[in-house]
């Protein structure tokens, strides 16, 4: 028996017998999945000339109005973490599992990175917004600047003048205390709702109202599978828990589900 057929004997029953028939599937990824690739969480970026700072300090609109130079510099420094960071095997497998035929497959995720999509995946909603989506923090337009390459971490940086108006551009998060980018929930919500499979990887499900999205769709009889090494606020609401990381369970599951399609 090869390593590949052993991981995919791996896979338990129940998750593949949602996996294989689903067409309408909708994948719901947190930092955990992130994490595989080398990406710090949130809280993990916090070393060196960071670890005296809260990182919810920093991430507010009050931190940038307060010193925009200091929040600059630190999100350059996750900016540079990322661009070191690569796709892991869990970002390629759902890429391919979107790929099949006769799947729509679609991501929301948690993630402010770009790893899904360098894997080559669409996303179709980034809830917590995108790092490198650039905005002016005065008119709101959209910017093609981007962050200054950081080989460590810097305690001030000078944001970049908005093109338009000349504010000073900052990062396209989310940052606490504001809203949700209302297109992107309202489409992922819509994606849980009416999926034949939902599957829940790498989150703690206690960050809201992005951990509602599960519960959305249980309300509707959807099934829920969470993908994930330790029990999480979505664990209760799960169907089906696999207790594993990202990285090993998806590479198997994609791989069983191709071999069902092959198969006729």
């Amino acid at each position: 028996m090869t390593d590949q057929q052993d991981v995919i004997q791996d896979v338990p029953e129940a998750v593949a017998a949602l996996a294989v028939p689903a067409r309408r599937v909708c994948v719901l990824t947190g930092a955990g999945m992130s994490a595989e690739s080398g990406v710090p969480t949130f809280r993990d970026v916090q070393v060196g000339l960071w670890e005296h700072f809260d990182p919810g300090e920093l991430a507010t609109p009050e931190a940038w109005e307060r010193n925009p130079e200091q929040v600059w510099a630190w999100y350059s420094w996750r900016a540079t973490l990322v661009r070191r960071a690569q796709p892991n095997a869990g970002h390629v497998a759902i890429a391919r599992w979107q790929q099949l035929p006769d799947v729509d497959l679609t991501i929301a995720t948690q993630n402010v990175d770009d790893l899904h999509e360098r894997a080559g995946a669409r996303v179709l909603a980034h809830v917590h917004g995108g790092l490198f989506d650039l905005r002016c923090s005065a008119c709101g337009r959209a910017s093609e600047e981007t962050y200054p390459e950081v080989t460590e971490p810097v305690a001030l940086l000078e944001p970049p003048e908005c093109g338009v108006c000349g504010g000073p551009v900052r990062p396209g998060v989310v940052w606490f205390g504001e809203a949700l980018p209302e297109d992107d929930f309202d489409a992922a919500a819509e994606a849980a709702r009416s999926a034949d499979l939902v599957l829940v990887v790498g989150t703690s499900g206690l960050v809201y109202p992005a951990a509602t999205l599960p519960h959305l769709a249980g309300a509707r009889g959807v099934p829920v599978v969470e993908i994930n090494p330790r029990e999480s606020g979505i664990t209760e609401a799960a169907d089906e828990v696999w207790r594993a990381p990202a990285g090993e369970a998806l590479p198997a599951l994609v791989s069983v589900v191709e071999r069902a399609r092959a198969s006729g």
